[in-house]
């Protein structure tokens, strides 16, 4: 499920500064509760430690507590899950968890034993050792490796789970780290490869270097066996800038390296970094992300582009030549225009072919396109439908002949139906199933379907019901189905089919009913869908959010007393701010890692990057807005709500823990009725391995059935 703030390049956050003189026309007030924000301290871990005590006391002497965590780690833990796979070079690299590995494998087979069963892996790197060896508790957080012979890595781990990380240089072949190799001390920070003895480093290089996000601000270039502290700078932004980052593409023939300042998270300028250091500005919309693949420039429009003659439609994937744009000509080939049912979801290339990922209704299209020189055809793929596809490409441009050259990976899984992994050959509808997860809940008798809310103004708004067997339905249906409404709603993030055993065992197999929203401010209808929905209209994603739960009651498919939301992060913001406006419709909300006070939320961690999504609360023209849908400003004593589970983690460094522990506080002053648990790690994902996963979950479900139970 997605509960997570998207970081590409094109999609960091916006931090503005704030003028002295918009705070003296907004001051904000008093807030009692402000001391729950300072995340380590003890009165405040005691406050936390005292509430996570009630909280699993109450729930997890419920019957359903140990069986449903028992499946739900059994899940997490299950040998035949399918390994997910990185290709470099001739190898196959897989990060493992299971009950013997609790943070977790860096293992790699090749691609003949990865079709087999049961594949023989090659341990590279255990995290659990490791951590042991330096009394560290080390959570995974990906690699950055040098191509093309894959021996260099730059491995990235945090402490806890947080998005802040140590970066450390390892070697694959001798499997060890390298003691006087590129290392970094744990900041939020992005490091890309010039060649074996250059990094080009965006971090924290001390006072001044972050900008008012928490993130770099500063690219230098370092070079092996020098202080980082001697590394010379190329590249800057400002403060109010969200972040900087690089892009390194080492294509022969084709070298070239971007240079990005994220303005805010929709919005950057891009640079061509020259040989002789000049900086090139790219000639290009703010809000577009654009991408070189070797003499071509692609460009995905955020929002409509018009040019001398020509138009072109937000949403639209445009293809030029790279070298002839670079020199002014403005001449496009469109490979994909949207319409009111499709929008594109992301695309990759494999070494002579695009694939597009399509949505339409929420559901994934495959297409093609292939080049030939100066020639293109197009054509629809064949592909299994109508859940979501996943389309990873396993070309490696470093390399001059590439026996992969076309191959890709597609992973297509529904609601109900368990993943599938293809290994795909573009130009053929022929593919050979790689893995296959076996079913993990008894799916018999069970049906999921798409059907339509009206909004408050009219819109159409998607969503999916999932129902168990033997739910009441159609001309039976009583308004007794314990139902669970999940959404986000934000950041342009589309919420597609997913296949997920916990869900099947905790809440379908004992009868519960899952919806997923398609509310505006998501993706799934491109980028028109999610502008519709930010800053002065947010409270469209609330208002869909609304029609969807009063439209699963008008067709008795449940009711208030059986009806529970749940949402986190952006989508803890969503269920906070909902289930404020009407708590007649609910009985049941899992706020899970959430934004709610957004009076103070610019000024909490990476709080500052998402203004471009919500507004700017020391505006006073954008607080008149903000401030009637926060949901810590607008909880009211005297007002029955639904007892509420919020769940966070102290760990998290991305949306500050003191947003739950606020609301919780507040809730608690002014009588209401509440749970609250809080994992000391695990970050913005809520926990660090499966079993703090298993445990989190079984809380939250039992929390579930308390409330809505028949």
């Amino acid at each position: 499920m997605k509960t997570l703030f998207r970081g590409s390049a094109q999609l960091l956050v916006s931090a503005l500064l704030i003028s002295p003189l918009a705070m003296a026309q907004n001051p904000a007030p008093a807030d009692p509760f402000q001391w729950l924000e300072d995340v380590q301290g003890e009165r405040a871990l005691n406050w936390v430690r005292e509430r996570n005590a009630g909280t699993q006391k109450i729930l997890q002497a419920r019957a359903e507590y140990a069986p449903v965590r028992a499946d739900i780690l059994s899940v997490l833990n299950a040998k035949d899950r399918i390994p997910g796979i990185v290709r470099r070079g001739d190898w196959l690299y897989n990060f493992w968890q299971d009950a013997a590995n609790k943070r977790g494998l860096l293992r790699r087979t090749s691609l003949a034993e990865y079709r087999k069963a049961a594949p023989a892996w090659e341990t590279v790197l255990d995290l659990d050792a490791l951590a042991t060896k330096e009394n560290e508790n080390w959570v995974w957080g990906g690699s950055v490796c040098l191509a093309p012979e894959y021996r260099r890595c730059l491995l990235m781990m945090s402490r806890g789970g947080a998005d802040a990380k140590v970066v450390r240089e390892f070697d694959l072949f001798s499997k060890t780290f390298i003691a006087d190799g590129f290392n970094l001390p744990e900041a939020k920070q992005q490091v890309d490869w010039i060649d074996a003895d250059n990094l080009y480093v965006a971090t924290d290089f001390g006072p001044g270097s972050m900008t008012d996000s928490g993130y770099a601000r500063i690219i230098k270039r370092w070079k092996r066996g020098t202080p980082l502290a001697s590394a010379t700078q190329v590249f800057e932004g400002v403060a109010k800038d969200v972040a900087v980052q690089v892009s390194v593409d080492r294509t022969p023939g084709f070298e070239r390296t971007v240079l990005i300042r994220a303005l805010d998270f929709y919005n950057s300028k891009q640079f061509l970094l020259a040989a002789d250091g000049k900086q090139i500005e790219l000639d290009l919309p703010s809000d577009a992300n654009a991408t070189f693949w070797r003499d071509k420039l692609l460009i995905e429009l955020k929002s409509d582009w018009k040019l001398p003659g020509q138009t072109h439609a937000s949403g639209s994937l445009l293809l030029a030549d790279a070298t002839a744009y670079l020199k002014g000509e403005r001449k496009f080939r469109s490979l994909f225009t949207p319409t009111a049912s499709r929008s594109l979801d992301g695309y990759t290339h494999t070494h002579s072919h695009l694939l597009l990922t399509i949505n339409e209704h929420v559901t994934s299209k495959l297409e093609e396109w292939k080049f030939d020189g100066a020639k293109l055809s197009h054509r629809v793929v064949n592909a299994p439908s109508p859940g979501h596809l996943n389309v990873t490409s396993l070309h490696d441009p470093m390399l001059a002949k590439d026996a992969m050259g076309d191959a890709y990976l597609m992973n297509y899984a529904d609601f109900l139906t368990p993943d599938s992994l293809f290994l795909g050959q573009a130009g053929s509808d022929t593919r050979e199933l790689l893995k296959a997860r076996p079913a993990q809940f008894n799916a018999e008798g069970m049906k999921a379907e798409q059907l339509f809310a009206t909004s408050k103004d009219g819109t159409q708004v998607p969503y999916f019901v999932v129902w168990p067997k033997g739910a009441k339905k159609g001309t039976d249906a009583d308004g007794s189905n314990p139902t669970l409404l999940y959404g986000y709603g934000g950041f342009q993030v589309s919420l597609q089919p997913w296949y997920s055993g916990g869900f099947g065992k905790a809440w379908y197999g004992r009868g519960g009913v899952l919806v997923v929203a398609n509310l505006r401010g998501g993706g799934e209808y491109g980028p028109n869908w999610h502008q519709a929905a930010i800053k002065a209209n947010k409270q469209k994603s609330y208002d869909d959010y609304i029609a969807v739960a009063e439209d699963l009651i008008k067709r008795k498919i449940t009711s208030p007393r059986h009806l529970g939301i749940m949402g986190g992060s952006n989508g803890g913001l969503l269920v906070g701010a909902t289930f404020v406006q009407r708590p007649d419709l609910f009985n049941a909300v899992v706020c899970q890692v959430p934004l709610l006070d957004m009076r103070r939320y610019h000024t909490l961690l990476a709080g500052a990057s998402w203004m471009a999504e919500y507004g700017n609360p020391d505006d006073a023209a954008e607080w008149a807005f903000i401030s009637k849908y926060s949901p810590y400003q607008n909880v009211k004593a005297g007002v029955k709500y639904p007892k509420v589970l919020f769940t966070t983690s102290t760990r998290d460094d991305r949306v500050h823990p003191g947003h739950a522990r606020k609301m919780a506080a507040r809730m608690m002053e002014q009588g209401h009725d509440l749970l609250y648990y809080e994992n000391i790690e695990g970050g913005h994902g809520g926990a660090a391995d499966n079993e703090q996963r298993a445990t989190l979950q079984a809380l939250e479900f039992s929390y579930l059935w308390q409330q809505l139970g028949r």
